[in-house]
């Protein structure tokens, strides 16, 4: 993956970041808060003015991660994650509760558990979902083990809302899996 520095801000963007702070400044539960970011973030997901030519950038080798705005006091950030085809993440989970909406193009994930096995861990699949341009997921930690993956024959684009600043922490992982997959 690689990471760019926050570049110019559009207004929608601006304006979705009013938004986010409407809803992390109610200072609620990490589940409820990525629910009603969700709701924010939907609305703006597809629009030609949310971010600019450079923001929308890929790298031919790994997905490219956009820093758009992190809060200085570290409370929440948002990124564009632009993937080239069949470019994906590796397994992993977050620092924090983590909002995804599909800007363009479509992009799959699956889903994991971790499992007790007689002394040690694996992880089982539980969903296979793909996300079409416009569809928001949320979640918070535990139980957010997943792999997300640029399905399409295009470019898929998509905007991530954590509940951290990912510009100081150069990324949303937490932990990355390497265990046995069922």
């Amino acid at each position: 993956m690689t990471t760019t520095v926050p570049a110019r801000t559009t207004t929608r963007m601006a304006a979705l970041v009013s938004e986010i702070h409407t809803v992390v400044d109610r200072g609620l539960a990490p589940d409820l808060t990525a629910y009603l970011v969700g709701e924010r973030l939907a609305p703006h997901l597809g629009a030609p003015d949310l971010l600019t030519a450079e923001q929308q950038e890929g790298d031919p080798d790994h997905y490219r991660q956009h820093v758009l705005h992190a809060e200085p006091d570290g409370s929440f950030s948002v990124v564009a994650l632009v993937w080239m085809p069949g470019q994906e993440t590796c397994i992993h989970d977050h620092v924090s509760w983590c909002v995804a909406g599909v800007h363009q193009g479509e992009e799959s994930e699956r889903r994991y558990r971790l499992a007790p096995d007689a002394g040690t861990a694996r992880l089982v699949a539980t969903e296979d979902v793909v996300n079409a341009q416009g569809e928001v997921c949320g979640f918070a930690p535990p139980g957010d083990i997943h792999k997300v993956r640029n399905s399409c024959t295009d470019k898929a684009i998509s905007i991530h809302v954590y509940g951290a600043d990912v510009s100081r922490l150069g990324s949303s992982i937490r932990r990355v899996y390497t265990l046995p997959v069922d």
